[in-house]
């Protein structure tokens, strides 16, 4: 009964267009009054909303929003879309490619699949239709790449699964999801030139191999971000944490030093876009923790964990059902507190039959990442139809492909476990 309330509720303030932090703290308020006494249940949320942000490995979060932001307005973008232009555009479709490369690295930089959109989609998305590519498709393959934030390293949302899932290593996750990523991004890749090849479309032909070298050396600052992070977690000179702050200063010195793009004026109205961002994600963490202790203590998980154990023991079949959930759940949830709410329900499961958390993380992490661009409430998918000036309706058609892509990459991701765990057996990080 109690997780029937849970749960109704919750959904029922979902479909009234309650904000979804609000929606969860009042569904776990009434779920708690009806289960314990009022003022315990009062204390209990209170002290679970704040328990639940009180981790130092938390504090990376804003660290990374600020950070993504910098390289949103610093000119990071155009360089790196410059890079991808000479490595790829003169290929048949290469533009579309061009967009799927930026998005994946500006994405691997921000952290960000709505930072990668708006910033790679402003340029990206009226390039392509100066080409000849359509809107819609234009729209549809910067929302799909824009995802691949969320695999690539430095990303929130593998911090925000480390400390749902009870301490699995961030170093750890950050090198699992290069492969998984990069996967996704070949096969984007690969649906793209298939659209490309039907629609005809001829390559760039103001490319030059000259062009090259200019647009690699003004790429390489920005690249190396990503060599300094990663490479200083996994060398054990910082803590994720501290190589969020590395980036804020990294990304403040690029952008008002060296590419001279971002003015120190420029910079109070920017950090309050990213205080407004962490505090919505901080307020959906401490949320999402109470409600988790809720289902705790309602034994949720066990009595989930047990019913699934009882339909099979075979992992994939488990796994199977995980999936189509986790997919089912993230067109109507947003992805922090999907993982915030499910993780402690599924893992157990997962872990039951001999999955690692690192691969079950990743998995996780690619199936919701759909979530970010499918209706009705895909984050992803909206700032990208408002930046390309298109209908939802008039995307679907060209996304579908991209879909299909993406979700044939959480499958091998799913039934091959080595593409997630390779990395960090290889580093010796698990």
């Amino acid at each position: 009964m109690s997780s029937a309330l849970l749960f109704g509720i919750f959904t029922i303030l979902l479909l009234i267009n309650l904000p979804i932090a609000l929606a969860i703290i009042f569904a776990t308020l009434v779920t708690m009054l009806a289960t314990i006494d009022s003022l315990p249940a009062l204390t209990t949320i209170a002290q679970r909303l704040a328990a639940g942000i009180d981790s130092f490995a938390l504090l990376a979060i804003p660290f990374f929003i600020v950070s993504g932001y910098l390289m949103g307005q610093g000119g990071i973008a155009a360089r790196l879309i410059a890079f991808a232009k000479v490595l790829v555009g003169r290929l048949p479709g290469g533009l579309a490619f061009v967009n799927v490369i930026s998005c994946a690295l500006f994405g691997s930089i921000s952290g960000s699949a709505v930072a990668a959109t708006s910033a790679i989609g402003g340029f990206m998305i009226p390039a392509m239709k100066k080409e000849g590519y359509d809107k819609p498709f234009s729209t549809a393959v910067t929302v799909t790449a824009a995802t691949t934030g969320m695999l690539i390293p430095p990303s929130n949302i593998l911090i925000i699964y480390s400390l749902a899932s009870g301490g699995v290593s961030i170093a750890a996750l950050f090198i699992a999801g290069y492969l998984p990523g990069l996967l996704v991004t070949l096969l984007l890749i690969a649906a793209s030139a298939m659209y490309v090849r039907k629609q005809g479309i001829k390559p760039l032909a103001s490319d030059q191999i000259e062009d090259f070298w200019p647009a690699l050396f003004g790429a390489i600052p920005s690249l190396m971000l990503i060599v300094l992070i990663i490479g200083g977690i996994i060398g054990g000179l910082f803590t994720p944490t501290e190589a969020g702050a590395i980036a804020v200063l990294y990304s403040l010195i690029l952008s008002l030093v060296f590419y001279k793009q971002l003015k120190v004026e420029d910079l109070y109205p920017l950090l309050l876009k990213a205080v407004n961002t962490t505090a919505i994600v901080m307020l959906l963490i401490g949320a999402s923790s109470a409600m988790s202790w809720m289902m705790s203590y309602e034994s949720i998980p066990q009595t989930l964990s047990e019913t699934l154990l009882d339909l099979s023991d075979n992992p994939l079949v488990i796994l199977l059902i995980i999936n189509l959930t986790l997919l089912l759940i993230g067109t109507f949830m947003d992805m922090t507190p999907a993982v915030l709410i499910f993780t402690p329900i599924f893992l157990p499961v997962a872990e039951s039959l001999g999955i690692s958390p690192l691969h079950f993380g990743i998995m996780m992490i690619l199936n919701l990442s759909i979530g970010l661009c499918t209706p009705p409430v895909g984050s992803v998918l909206f700032v990208g139809c408002s930046i390309g000036k298109v209908n939802i309706s008039e995307i679907i058609k060209p996304i579908l492909p991209l879909y299909a892509a993406m979700i044939a990459a959480l499958v091998l991701v799913t039934m091959f476990p080595a593409i997630s765990e390779f990395l960090p057996q290889l580093l010796d990080l698990i």
